[in-house]
Order: C-alpha cells, then structure tokens, then sequence
C-alpha cells in the first residue's frame, strides 16, 4: 500500500500502482470525467501513469491551467493526426499548447499550401478521430530508436529535435495511427475533445531562425462543451474589436514604416500625446517618492556590456557591434539601461547616509526579435522602459523593495488594472551556467523577495527558471479586460552588477561597502503598456490621459470664429481640444467624434454664442448641460483630480 496526500492534507492508502485517473474514480466517477492531469509530488503526469511510492497529489480539472495545458496538448496531436491523414507525406515541427488552444508547424512538402478555406476539413478530420475514442499511449525509447522511427519517416525536423536530446529522456506518445515525440502530459483519450475550432493559418520559421525554412503553422483551439467554444467565438471577436493594432490606426496614435524598419514604432501626435501624459503622470510620482531623473544615450561602448554580462546573456539577440572608424573600437544600441545607471552611480562618491539613491529614467533600449515574433506595440525591436534602479544598504533593501510594491500596487488603482496576479521568479538549480554571481548571493536575494512580499500579504506564485541572469525577481501579471495576461511590472533584487562595477559607498565605520541594487519598472515597456491600456479601454481613456479632452462643434460656419475663441481659452489652459469646423450637419460631426472616442463634445450655436457658453455632451453619457468656458475649465479639472486621487 501508498499513502496519498491530497491538497487538504488528508491522507488515503491505495494499492501500489495505482493511477491518478483510478483515484478519481473511486472519489466520484462525476469527478473522474472531469479531470484531465494530475500533479504527483509537484510534478505534471498523464492521469494513467502508476504511482508506485507515497505522494503528494492534485487532481486538475478544467479551471486549473494544468488540465488546460494536457488537453490543449492532446489536442495538437489530434491535430497532426488528421493532417497526417488528410496531406500524406507532411512533416510536423512543434506542436505545443499555448495560452489559448495550440498549434502546429508543419511543412505540407513542395508545391503543397494550406490555407484557411482548408481549416473546415482538418477540422471535420479531427472531430472523426476524437469521436473514436482513441487512447493515448505513452512509450519511452532510447535515442536511437527514436530516430531511427523519424529517420524512416522521413521527417528531418523531428530528427533534429531528437539529436538535441539527452539518451533515456525520450518518449513518445500514440494515438489511432498517429506517433509523435513528445513528453507530454496528455489526456486518456481523445474521448474529452468534444468542440473543436481551427483559427488561423500563419509563417513560422523553423525554430524562430530567418535563416530557416518557412513553416505553415496552424492554430486553434477545443473545448470539453460546444457553450465554451461559442463562448470563446464572442470572445475572439471581442479581442478584434480591441485589437489594439486596429484601434492605433483608427485614433491615428502610432504606425510602422518598412522603410524605417521592422518593429520600430512611430508614434503619431495624439500617441505622443498620450505616451507624454502617462511620463509625466509618474514622472511627478515618482519625484514626490525621491526619485532623480537621469538620461543615458542610446548606445554604450560594447565593453560596458561585457562588464554588466548582457553581451554574454544578450548577444545573441541585440543588434550587432557597430564598428567606429576608429580600429577595434565597437558600440552596442543597448539592450538595457542598468549599466550606464551604474556608470551615472560610479560618477561621484557615495556615503552611507546617501543612500537609498533612487534614479530613474525613461530610456529607450534594443533588442533584435525574430521578424516572426514581431506583434504590433506588445513586441517591438525598439521599447522606452519606465526603468529605475535603487542603490542602497542591505538593512534598506526590505523597505526599498516593499516600498515599490506600492508603487505599483498605486499605478494599477489609476488604471483600474485590478485584476492582476504576482510571480516570484527564481534561478533554476538545474542550470545555473544560465545566471551570473555566488550562490550565497542568489540566496540572499531569494530570501530578500520571498519575504517582502509575504510582509506586503502580497499572493504570489513561484516560479523556477524564470528569474533574470543577475537576480531574481517578483513579476506582477496584468489581467486585460478580455482575459489575456501581460506582464508589466517587475521588481528585481541584485547584488551582483555592483559587485561586477564595483560600486561602493563610505559606511559608518568608514569602510567600503557595497550597495544592493533593485531594478523595476512599472509600466514596463511604454509600447506593452500604452497596448494593454488600448485594448483594455478599447480606446476610449481616462480623461486625465485622453490625447484630447474635447472637441468643438460649431453648428454651422457662421459659428466658427465664436469655436476658435474657446479653442484658444481651453488649449491656454492646459485642456486639449480640437475643432471641428466642416461643413457638415451636427449630428454627422457628432457620430464622427464620438468614434474617436473623444471624451467632450462641445456644441456651439447660436443660443451658445449669444449666452456666451458651450453645450457639452460627453462620450456614451450624452448631454451635460450648458457651462460658461470657466465652469466647463473647472469641471474638467475637478474630473481628472478625481480620477487620480488615491
């Protein structure tokens, strides 16, 4: 006999061998149908692998990630499988589960294409073999069996997988006539899939390399209930009409030129406008909580990033050196904003009673992303971070770092991100070539995060691998208004690039000592931010933030020099306004305005003309009433007072 340990802390004895799936069955069959992974003893598993010692156990049904992740999976294959029928001879790339739903990357084999008017058949294909019940088998192989099996196939991208592998690590998983590589975990059997939807077709190079073939990637996702596709259907069109790509065009806040480059985005005025409005909204936060301004060029010579360790850790996916005509001498766009921060802190001495030394700083950085990896403002070769980095004492870094938890925990309130989910992301103790600096190092400042935010009652997960390479870091993930999650804030404790610039300060005993530093950011990237705020209003904005506050109406022509005059009172006092003096009629320069989500619409006829007032009507709420230009200045002002007071 085991004993099994449940998430509550009770404890059952089973006959040894005993498979996750059985367990559940003898709870409740109801329970059985609707599990589809299982965690033993923190590892992810298929619900039919024998559990042979005492364990830890969850059972996953569909609201965990876990079981979304096994059935999304299984769900690839089943997609692979009927393409594998419908398209004889293809070959399959990766096909993993993603977010929402999976896809595959397979090459068809020349003069073959796959488009969407094919998805309905592929589609028709999977629902026939998922109606079959077919059960998933899992079978580990040596290497050289497995190669030998892709070999045969003919399929070089699977080969090229497997030789990356390590022997006694391989598995492989079937279902009906279907054999793919795979660790898994998978579904029982195809018999969950009850609702299936293909979505779109894409280009995806093999392993993300421009250098390799263009594969047909192939995307979609399943459901255990045809309510839930339909459900998810509302949704996909709902994220359309947010796409934040369609509403940046349609508002005119930002573009993209082939000519200046992929991934390097232009900002337009009213995108300025409201970038600038959310740098000056925190930069006065920011100065209120003792942070200095500072600013940094855009590129740095390439041995101040062999110093910090971001050539090494980055290289690979930064612009390449620029040579100078001077001999050997080589600068980098930079990828990060920290070294020069050390460089700025390097430039004058420091006391203990200096510190903390808070610096921050828009600074805009590079990062060379694959032209398929490319998403409008959300991935970008060129982002400004709202970077800052802390200096201070140990015996300061708890508060400092507690400190900006509420820093973010204030901005998100503003921008009504309530619904948002914390990270710790640790090294991986598997893999440590990955991270630079001493373990005694590493634990302190896994230590250090841990317990500030349980002293902030902050709910977190935690995370191994995700850490950055020269600390660990707590990550808060933004819930958007359609579901998506987005990283944006994130704090991170190092104690080694002070070590790697030596940083220093006088202490009281009149020694050297050596600062902590804490990078953070709260937007993130400006770009990642201003397109989860897009899609998140669906570009209608707070009006502290809105490019423009108002638009002026003039009923018709003869009113337009009475609009011009109120244009230039509201523009001198700080509230930004358009007119709108077409000749068109009211109701059509109405309907116009209003899909540019303007926040006022300010009517002027004549009884506004001889009253020596505006008619205001606001965005989805209609008409306000009458004001002299003085109250309507007043109103606004009180409004985004109120929007920002916290």
């Amino acid at each position: 006999m085991i004993k099994i340990t449940f998430p509550d802390g009770s404890v059952r004895e089973y006959d040894e061998g005993i498979t996750s799936l059985r367990i559940a069955e003898q709870i409740s069959p109801k329970l059985a149908k609707e599990v589809y992974a299982a965690t033993v003893n923190g590892e992810l598993i298929d619900l039919t692998k024998p559990i042979t010692t005492d364990a830890t156990l969850k059972l996953h049904k569909w609201e965990d990630e876990e079981a979304k992740h096994a059935f999304w999976h299984s769900s690839a294959h089943l997609l692979a499988e009927a393409l594998e029928a419908l398209y004889p001879g293809i070959k399959f790339g990766i096909g993993p589960a993603i977010e929402n739903g999976f896809y595959y990357d397979v090459d068809p084999g020349d003069g073959k294409v796959i488009t969407e008017t094919d998805l309905p058949v592929i589609e028709n294909k999977m629902k026939e073999f998922a109606a079959q019940n077919q059960v998933f088998n899992r079978r580990d192989v040596s290497k050289k069996e497995a190669l030998d099996l892709f070999t045969k196939k003919g399929d070089e991208y699977k080969t090229e997988l497997i030789a990356d592998l390590v022997d006694g690590t391989i598995s492989l998983y079937t279902q009906g006539n279907f054999t793919d590589l795979c660790r898994g975990p998978h579904l029982p059997s195809t018999e969950p899939i009850k609702a299936i939807k293909l979505t779109s077709v894409a280009g995806a190079y093999w392993r993300g390399n421009e250098n390799r073939k263009m594969l047909t990637r192939i995307y979609g996702i399943t459901f255990p209930k045809q309510k839930m596709l339909d459900e998810y259907l509302v949704f996909l069109e709902e994220a359309k009409r947010r796409d934040h790509r369609r509403i940046g065009k349609e508002l005119e806040l930002f573009t993209f030129s082939p000519k200046v480059g992929m991934g390097l985005p232009l900002w337009l005025p009213k995108g300025a406008d409201l970038r600038q409005n959310l740098i000056n909204f925190l930069t006065s936060v920011l100065r209120k909580r003792g942070y200095k301004i500072v600013a940094t060029p855009h590129i740095g010579n390439v041995n101040l990033y062999k110093t910090s360790g971001h050539f090494e850790k980055y290289g690979a996916d930064s612009f390449q050196p620029i040579s100078t005509p001077q001999e050997g001498e080589q600068f980098m766009l930079k990828p990060m904003n920290c070294p020069h921060h050390c460089e700025i802190y390097n430039a004058t001495p420091h006391s203990y009673k200096d510190l903390p030394l808070r610096m921050a700083e828009f600074g805009t950085v590079y990062r060379y992303e694959q032209s398929g990896e490319l998403h409008g403002l959300t991935r970008v070769r060129s982002f400004t971070q709202d970077d800052a980095h802390i200096f201070c004492r140990p015996d300061q870094l708890r508060e400092e770092f507690k400190s900006i938890i509420d820093l973010i925990l204030y901005v998100f309130r503003i921008m009504n991100f309530n619904d948002f989910s914390a990270q710790i992301s640790l090294r991986d103790p598997e893999n440590k070539q990955k991270y630079i600096g001493s373990d005694e190092n590493w634990e302190k400042a896994e230590k250090d995060i841990i317990e500030a935010a349980a002293e902030k009652n902050l709910v977190t997960t935690v995370v191994l691998g995700e850490a950055a390479f020269y600390g660990p870091k707590l990550d808060f993930m933004v819930k958007d208004a359609i579901g998506r999650k987005w990283q944006l804030g994130t704090i991170q404790v190092d104690y080694n690039l002070p070590e790697r610039f030596d940083l220093t300060y006088n202490g009281s005993d009149n020694q050297k000592h050596r600062p902590v530093m804490i990078h953070r950011t709260i937007f993130g990237s400006m770009e990642r931010f201003v397109a989860v705020l897009i899609e998140n209003t669906a570009g209608k904005f707070p009006l502290w933030l809105a490019p423009e506050k108002a638009v002026i109406l003039p009923i018709s022509d003869k009113f337009n020099e009475y609009a011009g005059n109120v244009l230039k009172i509201l523009n001198n006092s700080d509230i930004c306004t358009l007119i709108d003096d077409r000749s068109e009629k009211i109701g059509k320069k109405i309907r116009d305005n209003e899909l540019k989500r303007i926040p006022y619409l300010l009517i002027i006829g004549e009884k506004e003309v001889e009253s020596g007032t505006i008619s205001v009507r606001k965005q989805g709420e209609g008409d306000k009433g009458s004001m002299k230009v003085e109250e309507f200045i007043k109103f606004i002002n009180s409004e985004i007072k109120n929007e920002i007071a916290f």
